[in-house]
């Protein structure tokens, strides 16, 4: 007769399993935990990639990524803040928007090289104010506006990385965001 295990131990859905095994990732490094779950995420993550539109092979890279991110951030997940699965397909989508963004900016050979021509005084000048009031603007912000506003377009982080960061939900750092980029436009724009 086989020894019966402890209700206690015995998982009662799939997400306590899953909840179990990244515990003993995040307190264990435990590689078969992980494997575990890499056998069932990585392939989800990457049918979701490429049914948004991305390649096998950018899916497959980023899915690997979005695994290696599971492993090494195990300790940020929250399991009273989302699922498990909620949770990695966060990761998948916002590894996601990091890629298309690296393939969106030009490579440094497709870059104009040599003297550019000067920028007219009047220009120059003009800019220099406009980054002034800018520079002042940004001072003015609630604090907890200024200091996504800085790690977004000073810092050149993503809204994930301050989220993950930051601890903060992903909706609220868009939302202190986009209120802290209105209230610079009127304040720019004031005449």
């Amino acid at each position: 007769m086989a020894a019966r295990i402890p209700k206690t131990q015995i998982p009662r859905t799939q997400d306590d399993a899953w909840l179990g095994a990244m515990r003993r990732i995040r307190d264990d490094r435990d590689q078969e935990a992980f494997a575990e779950l890499f056998r069932h995420f990585a392939p989800r993550v990457k049918g979701m990639l490429m049914k948004s539109g991305s390649d096998p092979a950018t899916a497959e890279e980023c899915a690997q990524e979005v695994m290696a991110t599971v492993w090494n951030k195990a300790a940020m997940f929250d399991p009273s803040r989302a699922s498990l699965a909620a949770w990695i397909y966060a990761i998948a989508r916002n590894r996601r928007i990091d890629m298309a963004r690296r393939a969106a900016r030009p490579d440094p050979e497709e870059l104009p090289w040599g003297p550019e021509a000067e920028p007219d005084q009047a220009d120059a000048l003009a800019f220099q104010q406009e980054s002034r009031a800018l520079a002042a603007a940004v001072k003015r912000l609630p604090e907890k506006q200024r200091a996504l506003v800085e790690r977004a377009y000073f810092s050149e982080m993503t809204h994930g990385e301050i989220a993950d960061l930051t601890g903060l939900p992903l909706g609220t750092i868009k939302s202190r965001i986009r209120l802290a980029l209105d209230r610079l436009r009127r304040e720019i724009t004031r005449p």
